[in-house]
């Protein structure tokens, strides 16, 4: 009962902070400026008291028993405390309070996900270094890949919206699309390189357990797809200075192969197939 109830409480709080900015920061618009939009002390350390309670249950739902019990519901919830996690360390460097608007809310329903889609049964062969060290840099490189797509998706919001007569004022405090163009692609650079390591270990843990090379599957070739198209994504940055919305496109592309790539099959085999 403790458990659910922890599950339940940090639900809560990110929907209240999540609903809070939303009021403060969204809703607001240059009609009605505010005359600060700045994040406040309070309001900067308020998302510690959800992470905590997150990061708890998920201790709880994945180090249950013998083994790692990574179901999808686990790995989704994963992500999504990763990618809250790493906004809002990055909120201490830059402006980034919108975004609290949009994890917010995904964070509260994300955190309820292991108790809708419990692990069937441990993985397999999570004793070994080099699985722990596959599976931790995996997550590592979809959070930081999933906060590229956010990032892209708020730029389109605001390059849509910048000739907007009543655009929300969150937007308007923004840094301009050129710093947030230049974040997008460190954040980038740093998942490709992560996402590289992340095959890398797959082929190097294959060889380790199961003394063979590793299986050519459908999860495999999304893998190699994403990391090609983002691997074109910063070729064409790099020998053509592609920008703007083609920046965008290729980011939300390759996130969503790689979004299919993992979760997609997990999704199929244990929620779908219940195997």
């Amino acid at each position: 009962m403790t458990g659910i109830l922890a599950y339940l409480v940090a639900s809560l709080l990110y929907g209240l902070i999540g609903w809070h900015f939303w009021r403060t920061r969204w809703k607001a618009s240059t009609r009605f400026p505010r005359t600060d939009t700045t994040t406040a002390g309070w309001e900067r350390y308020a998302i510690l008291a959800p992470l905590v309670l997150h990061g708890y249950t998920l201790y709880q739902s994945v180090f249950s028993g013998v083994g790692l019990n990574f179901g999808v519901g686990s790995a989704v919830s994963s992500i999504v405390w990763l990618t809250a996690t790493i906004y809002w360390l990055s909120g201490f460097f830059y402006r980034l309070e919108s975004l609290q608007t949009l994890v917010a809310p995904v964070a509260a329903v994300a955190v309820l996900l292991p108790l809708v889609f419990p692990s069937l049964r441990p993985l397999a062969n999570t004793e070994f270094p080099a699985f722990k060290a596959h599976i931790s840099i995996a997550m590592l490189a979809y959070s930081l890949l999933t906060i590229a797509a956010l990032h892209a998706l708020l730029m389109a919001v605001v390059e849509r919206r910048l000739h907007h007569p009543a655009m929300p004022s969150v937007l308007t405090n923004l840094p301009p699309l050129l710093a947030m163009e230049k974040l997008l692609f460190r954040v980038i650079w740093v998942g490709f390189i992560l996402l590289t390591l992340t095959l890398i270990s797959g082929i190097v843990f294959s060889e380790e357990v199961f003394g063979q090379p590793l299986k050519f599957t459908h999860k495999t070739l999304f893998g190699i797809v994403s990391w090609c198209v983002f691997a074109g994504l910063l070729a064409g940055r790099q020998f053509y200075g592609w920008r703007g919305r083609i920046a965008i496109r290729w980011t939300l592309t390759g996130f969503i192969i790689l979004l299919l790539a993992y979760l997609g099959s997990k999704f199929v085999l244990e929620v779908i197939l219940q195997r």
